[in-house]
């Protein structure tokens, strides 16, 4: 491997216990987090000794070590919160912030045999949302065509022109009802599920009251689809994977709300952002209409999750230039490595095609089996938005524009902009307006309505 890139490691043999580790959450890295992990790679090279919220870690910062760990072509790196020492152990703080997020125990932590058996039911599931052949795949692209024009039709109630925010209003709202959609939810307790999903997410004072509240709603639901099934997600793992206890399927179905609902919004908004703020490269490829390309270069530019959950090594094990102690957290930095210059020299920043090799999706056992099904939605999304608008531009220089202070997530708090509407409706890009009317192919289940969603998001009309 080619050292001529780092510096030689501080502590290349120190347990984790006992080297200074950085703080990795500070104004710096709110704003700029791409100074942090320059200045981490500069002073410790591929892997740095960091402290997350009084928690410490390893991060990987070089493409190489975090390919490498993803890959786990030794079967060395487990996700199991057991196989952390420190959390075996009870030394990690009952109130650390991240905890709650780590403590749901479904695929995201599983290894294994279990990792195995939950993946071949999630590729079941998914397989008919994600292919677009499937009456399920073209029945969900009308219905994300549908609630995309919903949600703008609800932003410009005021007029053809005004103030949005595109974050609240657009990029979270719309995955949030998707995942509605694929769990089949078949009354208005979905509503219910999208708002107490964003409280979770936002790690407010009413934040633990509504994730025993969503907890126990998908436990009712996954209740349901045990004695009724239907074409839905809950409906199909249970099919592929008879096992599943209500409480296993419950967990699963809290990482979709949470993880895909999120992921793909946080895609949404920095797509957005990147292509009202970039250079020319990004506004050609989408007026040319290569939308996935235009993902696909936000996705490695600025991916939605910027550090991975931590894996540890069953066995002391060199990475980059240290030792890592059976045991001992690393996590790993997609947005770090994909600025490693062993994979960025290699990259033009205005160039129309972008690179296929980034990490945004994963690599290895643990990679992104609904990748075809974020692409879509977001894909849909973009598209609609800038079919609808004729302008869209923000009121914020773009070095203003608010992030969330989180060390997993790099995504907008807000998204504002001026708008103003194109004359008339477009067609899709089949050339045929997306029709609603009842077919073969429609949904036979009644809307919800929503009515706790739709109060929230007309109340930014006063905002304007």
């Amino acid at each position: 491997m080619n050292t001529d890139r780092r510096t030689a490691n501080a502590y290349p043999s120190e347990s984790l216990e006992t080297v200074t580790a950085e703080p990795l959450m500070s104004r710096d890295y709110d704003s700029r987090p791409a100074l942090v992990f320059e200045q981490l790679r500069t002073k410790y090279g591929a892997v740095a000794p960091i402290d997350v919220l009084g928690v410490r870690f390893w991060l990987a910062l070089g493409y190489p070590e975090v390919l490498e760990v993803l890959r786990n072509q030794h079967g060395i790196w487990s996700k199991r919160l057991d196989d952390w020492q420190a959390w075996r152990e009870g030394r990690i703080p009952a109130d650390w912030p991240l905890r709650p997020a780590l403590e749901v125990n479904h695929i995201i932590f599983a290894e294994g045999e279990r990792l195995r058996a939950l993946r071949t039911a999630y590729a079941e599931a998914l397989r008919p949302f994600q292919d677009a052949s499937h009456v399920q795949g073209r029945r969900l692209r009308a219905t994300v065509h549908r609630y995309a024009d919903e949600l703008i039709d609800v932003m410009t109630e005021g007029g053809g022109t005004g103030w949005a925010d595109l974050s609240a209003q657009y990029a979270r709202p719309l995955p949030l009802m998707v995942v509605d959609e694929l769990l089949g939810f078949e009354d208005e307790t979905g509503d219910d599920v999208l708002m107490d999903m964003w409280r979770v997410l936002d790690a407010g004072p009413d934040s633990i009251a509504a994730l025993d509240r969503l907890l126990a709603a998908l436990a009712r639901l996954g209740a349901a689809k045990m004695a009724r099934p239907g074409d839905d997600l809950p409906s199909y793992m249970l099919a592929a994977h008879p096992g599943l206890t209500i409480d296993d399927l419950s967990r699963e179905l809290m990482m979709c709300v949470g993880v895909i609902g999120d992921y793909i919004g946080v895609l949404i908004g920095n797509t957005v952002a990147e292509v009202l703020t970039a250079g020319s490269g990004v506004r050609d490829s989408l007026s040319v209409g290569m939308i996935r390309e235009t993902i696909n270069r936000v996705a490695m530019l600025n991916p939605p999750m910027a550090n991975l959950t931590a894996r540890c090594p069953s066995v002391d094990t060199r990475l980059g230039e240290v030792t890592i102690r059976a045991g001992e957290p690393v996590m790993l930095s997609v947005a770090a490595a994909h600025a490693d210059p062993v994979f960025a020299d290699g990259l033009h920043p205005d160039a129309l095609y972008s690179s296929r090799a980034h990490l945004t999706w994963g690599a290895g056992p643990h990679d992104c089996l609904g990748r075809e099904l974020a692409t879509t939605v977001v894909t849909i999304a973009i598209s609609r938005l800038f079919e609808r608008f004729r302008g869209l531009s923000l009121t914020l220089p773009a070095d203003q524009l608010p992030w969330r202070p989180s060390p997993l997530i790099r995504g907008l708090r807000s998204l504002p902009v001026r708008y103003e509407l194109a004359p008339q409706p477009v067609a899709d890009r089949t050339g045929e307006r997306v029709q609603q009317s009842p077919s073969a192919e429609s949904d036979p289940r009644p809307e919800p309505a929503r009515s706790a969603l739709w109060r929230f998001l007309r109340s930014f009309r006063g905002q304007r």
